[in-house]
């Protein structure tokens, strides 16, 4: 079996996820494109993941975390929607490069660990189904899928539904998303046992205004979850 990885290595070498520059270990960053994607480490908001000034140990919110108070506890992501971090984000979601969720599930785990508890089901937002038809995947659900796999928490992609086809999101304001999403998330009712009680980490490839998250969190308590937090690939922050 060495033997032919050996040999299937040489035939295939190991690209860059980002690039197509040789690297050790598959699904990983070379060195130039590792530095230039925006990780999220350091002291971080506790309730959207988004980087904030000093030091790690405490324990803050960021502006629009404390302007806008979460209906979740608690939550991480793995990379600012910026640079190198939206290419992953819009290819993972329209270029059909699901050669990128290992990777990105690995760098969620590692900053999604204060939500990834061992009691935690993971929830990914759902797509209304003609967009699931269009894209055939739903992302947010591909990467919870591979962060089960590598952490051993149990998964349930269809915990929540889309029945309503809303507009994009895209060129809204903050008060335009929310009223886009009103009610238009709601828990699977063939899956309300799963929820019940139990602590979900609902999963997305990105959080903007964090109206699609407040939706599905409510709709999670509908079902009963006795907790809720949330994990994003990637989080829009605001410019400076």
């Amino acid at each position: 079996m060495r033997q032919l990885q050996r040999a299937l290595a040489l035939i295939y070498p190991n690209q860059c996820v980002m690039c197509d520059t040789r690297v050790d270990l598959p699904g990983a960053l070379c060195g130039p494109c590792w530095r230039d994607t925006p990780f999220l480490t350091g002291l971080v908001c506790h309730a959207c993941g988004t980087s904030l000034p000093g030091d790690e140990d405490q324990a803050t919110f960021c502006d629009d975390c404390l302007t806008m108070p979460r209906p979740w506890a608690m939550g991480r992501a793995a990379l600012a929607y910026r640079d190198k971090g939206r290419r992953v984000v819009l290819a993972l979601k329209h270029g059909d490069r699901l050669d990128l969720v290992p990777a990105a599930a690995r760098w969620m785990v590692r900053a999604g660990k204060p939500v990834l508890t061992d009691d935690t089901l993971l929830v990914p937002i759902p797509v209304h189904w003609t967009r699931l038809l269009a894209r055939r995947y739903n992302q947010a659900a591909e990467l919870a899928r591979a962060i089960a796999n590598q952490t051993r928490l149990p998964f349930c992609p269809d915990a929540l539904v889309r029945p309503k086809r809303t507009p994009s999101q895209d060129g809204l304001s903050v008060d335009q998303r929310f009223a886009n999403l009103a009610n238009a998330l709601h828990p699977n009712p063939k899956r309300m046992l799963r929820l019940d009680g139990r602590t979900v980490c609902l999963v997305d490839d990105v959080m903007t205004s964090g109206a699609t998250l407040t939706c599905a969190t409510q709709a999670a308590f509908r079902a009963g979850a006795a907790h809720v937090n949330v994990l994003t690939l990637a989080r829009v922050e605001k410019s400076p």
